[in-house]
């Protein structure tokens, strides 16, 4: 196996807040770098592509080019709409001779040499490996109808007892809610994660299509082919940093909050 590691990275991040999301701090690198660096290590990885915002390429270069140099990464540009805009454009600078393409997510700083290794390994049987973790929440549908609830009253507050200074919504202030509809049957449900890996000449049939527009993952274009994807373990450590929040829960599981440690780099 010669693999092609695809990195997108050309997103505005915008439920994430203020601030570059892939340049916050994590144990002291960039986590950016952190969704990297473990795919580095092997030696069946021969290219790293980090498809980036192609309106700020420059400065995403100045940004990053450094560090992704050290680590053998190319920066190409990536889609300004959607996901799949990027994936495609880096897949065209995917080098001859290489046998799989790796597509993973920027924002996953907790993936590990194992979860890896295990994706890899089922890629040396299969055209299409994804990881996941099996659905265990109740899943309900909500109704897509936002209902405004009553504006709380102060002399029920105070009926209640409920003081000025407790951490409670606003008098006046209105809840928004949705009506449950229906519960989703969760048996044989998986939430997909990255690396997902591909042999080259199949994905590059996935993104050939007309259309690609509504796909949420790589998988989602190799189903639309009618060709088999396979499942194997994820990781529920493997978070998909998207919000502030995700970024202090990652920061905890991995206790990368003040760390500086430098971990060993192989170079292309």
């Amino acid at each position: 196996m010669r693999c092609a590691l695809i990195i997108p990275a050309a997103g505005a991040s915008r439920r994430f807040g203020e601030g570059d999301k892939l340049g916050q701090d994590f144990g002291g690198r960039p986590l950016l770098l952190r969704s990297i660096e473990p795919f580095t290590k092997r030696d069946d990885v021969d290219a790293v592509i980090v498809a980036g915002p192609p309106e700020d390429l420059d400065a995403f270069r100045d940004r990053y080019g450094p560090q992704l140099s050290f680590l053998g990464g190319k920066v190409v540009a990536g889609g300004r709409l959607e996901r799949w805009e990027t994936v495609r454009n880096a897949l065209e600078a995917v080098p001859e001779g290489c046998t799989h393409v790796a597509i993973h997510d920027a924002a996953r700083p907790l993936v590990d040499e194992a979860l890896i290794a295990r994706v890899f390994e089922a890629a040396s049987s299969f055209n299409a490996v994804v990881p996941g973790v099996p659905v265990r929440d109740t899943l309900k549908r909500g109704d897509h109808q936002v209902v405004e609830g009553a504006e709380r009253d102060a002399t029920v507050d105070s009926i209640l007892g409920i003081g000025a200074d407790e951490e409670t919504p606003e008098i006046g202030h209105q809840i928004s809610a949705r009506r449950i509809v229906g519960t989703v049957d969760r048996t044989d449900l998986w939430r997909m994660q990255t690396p997902q890996v591909f042999t080259v000449d199949l994905i590059r049939r996935a993104y050939a299509q007309s259309d690609l527009e509504g796909a949420t993952d790589d998988a989602m274009l190799v189903e639309r082919l009618g060709e088999p994807v396979m499942i194997v373990e994820g990781s529920e450590r493997n978070l998909k940093v998207t919000t502030a929040e995700d970024l202090v829960v990652a920061r905890a599981i991995s206790g990368a909050g003040s760390s500086t440690s430098r971990p060993s780099h192989k170079r292309f």
